[in-house]
């Protein structure tokens, strides 16, 4: 996952020649080790395929298909390895050719060896980068799939068309990385737009790059619904969570579990269903709760509700594991002004703002097309600097 390219960021551009240490046409500055290590340092290129191999020995035994699902945590870690040394044989290519590259230009100053440099110079800055980011996701629950939910803030239509513009921004994101999106649970708006939407994105590390999208979202601009044409100022507010799946235990007493059915409502409040399908779940002891009236069947609502609880109790076990996760969490109470992880800015000028990393990106338009990458890049160091 690569930050968004241009010249939009503030800060300096991972193709800059300063953020390598060094200048393309200043060769004696170059420091580059004769040999790429074979152990591949973090990543051990060795060990991960002697893994690859285990793990494709143990499911093409007889019998290993019978049970698909005790199957889903093994190909999930055959996936993130098969990524891990692909990106570590990438690096190894790039790092060979830059070296020949290096010895050329330093004979000679033929244009075509120094642009050659620069070019992989760019390439192995944003691998680099790349294997940078995945080293950042370090956390046993960064490699699990997310729970995203979006809730507009007060102000009605003009929120709720903007939260379906934040749902339509991670549906775009995850498309663009080969994602799986699932919809739990979809509450439309009066007018227009969503109340509430909560999302299950699957894919390596999805909760790892997307926690950092936990917050209150504000966005200004001239309203489509004010025929004054008067500017807008709109909050919603994404929540994310790691999915609990299967193979995550967690001691959950049915005692504990209060169950309500309902009839779910759409758009006015209106009986969208004229049997008691919606379910709510509530976690006695903690007081947590989920809900969905997604479907039509009881029975998959229930499932889903209960997918959900678990992925919160799951996150209330991590939040008193990691205290300044907690203190983040604590800061997403309010749905208003002043509250804000990132602002996107579309009158009087265009800028999309994190507040927490101060990263600004000018191409609104693209980030609103899912190009959050360099916003999710510099959470995750600005995250493990606050964690030093």
């Amino acid at each position: 996952m690569r930050p968004l390219s241009g010249t939009d960021r503030t800060h300096p551009q991972p193709t800059d020649p300063s953020c390598c240490n060094f200048q393309i046409f200043a060769l004696p500055a170059i420091r580059l080790p004769n040999a790429f290590p074979p152990s591949g340092g973090d990543f051990d290129v060795a060990a991960s395929e002697k893994r690859l191999q285990a793990i494709e020995t143990e499911i093409s035994r007889p019998g290993a298909w019978d049970k698909p699902e005790a199957l889903t945590p093994v190909l999930q870690e055959k996936r993130q390895l098969e990524d891990e040394v692909g990106r570590l044989n990438r690096l190894k290519i790039c790092h060979d050719d830059m070296n020949e590259w290096l010895a050329l230009a330093s004979e000679s100053e033929d244009p075509e060896a120094l642009e050659s440099l620069a070019n992989q110079q760019k390439e192995l800055a944003a691998l680099l980068d790349e294997t940078e980011l995945v080293m950042l996701l370090s956390a046993e629950e960064d490699n699990q799939d997310a729970i995203l939910e979006i809730h507009p803030g007060a102000g009605g239509t003009e929120s709720q068309d903007w939260a379906e513009m934040l749902l339509r921004m991670y549906n775009r994101w995850a498309a663009n990385h080969g994602y799986k999106v699932e919809e739990m649970d979809f509450l439309p708006g009066d007018e227009a737009g969503i109340k509430s939407v909560t999302l299950r994105i699957a894919g390596p590390h999805a909760f790892g790059f997307l926690k950092g999208e936990r917050g209150i979202h504000r966005l200004i601009r001239i309203s489509p619904f004010d025929s004054s044409g008067r500017r807008h100022t709109s909050f919603a507010s994404v929540d994310v969570i790691p999915d609990a799946g299967d193979d995550i235990e967690l001691d959950i007493k049915e005692a504990d579990l209060r169950v309500d059915i309902f009839r779910s409502s759409g758009p006015g409040g209106q009986s969208v269903n004229t049997t008691s399908s919606a379910v709510r779940i509530t976690h006695i002891p903690t007081g947590i709760s989920a809900q969905c009236q997604n479907e039509k069947s009881q029975h998959h609502n229930k499932e889903t509700a209960m997918r959900v609880l678990r992925a919160r109790l799951y996150n209330m076990e991590i939040e008193k594991r990691d205290a300044a996760r907690q203190a983040q969490y604590a800061g997403k109470d309010a749905i208003a002004f002043g509250s804000q992880i990132r602002t996107y800015t579309l009158q009087p000028y265009r800028l999309v703002k994190d507040h927490r990393t101060g990263t600004e990106v000018g191409d609104v338009d693209a980030v609103l097309d899912g190009h959050i990458d360099a916003f999710q890049h510099d959470y995750l160091l600005y995250r493990h600097e606050q964690q030093r």
